[in-house]
């Protein structure tokens, strides 16, 4: 290793911090699916944002807005505590309100993938 010129050093640096990066980002992401895992359908508490609890129960945040009458931004991370504070109205309604709309969207029946055509591949 002391034959090393500076740009082996180089190539042997840029070589350790791409690989420290990659196992940073493998760390992170399995990390959030262990996490999503173990959270699926969490009881609905006044800290949660619209975002979380549509991953959480897993609905389109759409179908949350609605249900709580505003309109949906981008990367909006309010509480739920917060957005009740703007609507006058108490933190448990809020939830209660939350907890119907998810029981609607469950309750539809869920649109079917069709199966892959048999003339895959055929020109007509």
């Amino acid at each position: 290793m002391k034959n090393f010129g500076w740009r082996q050093w180089l190539v042997l640096g840029t070589l350790v911090l791409v690989l420290a990066v990659t196992a940073l980002f493998a760390v992170r992401t399995v990390r959030r699916a262990i996490y999503w895992r173990f959270h699926h359908d969490e009881q609905i508490r006044p800290w949660m944002s619209v975002p979380y609890i549509a991953h959480s129960y897993r609905v389109p945040p759409r179908v949350l807005y609605e249900a709580l009458r505003i309109y949906p931004t981008p990367h909006d991370r309010r509480p739920i505590r917060e957005i009740a504070r703007e609507q006058n109205r108490p933190v448990d309604e809020v939830i209660l309100d939350l907890q119907k709309a998810i029981a609607r969207e469950r309750a539809l029946p869920q649109p079917r993938l069709s199966p892959p055509s048999q003339d895959r591949g055929r020109s007509p």
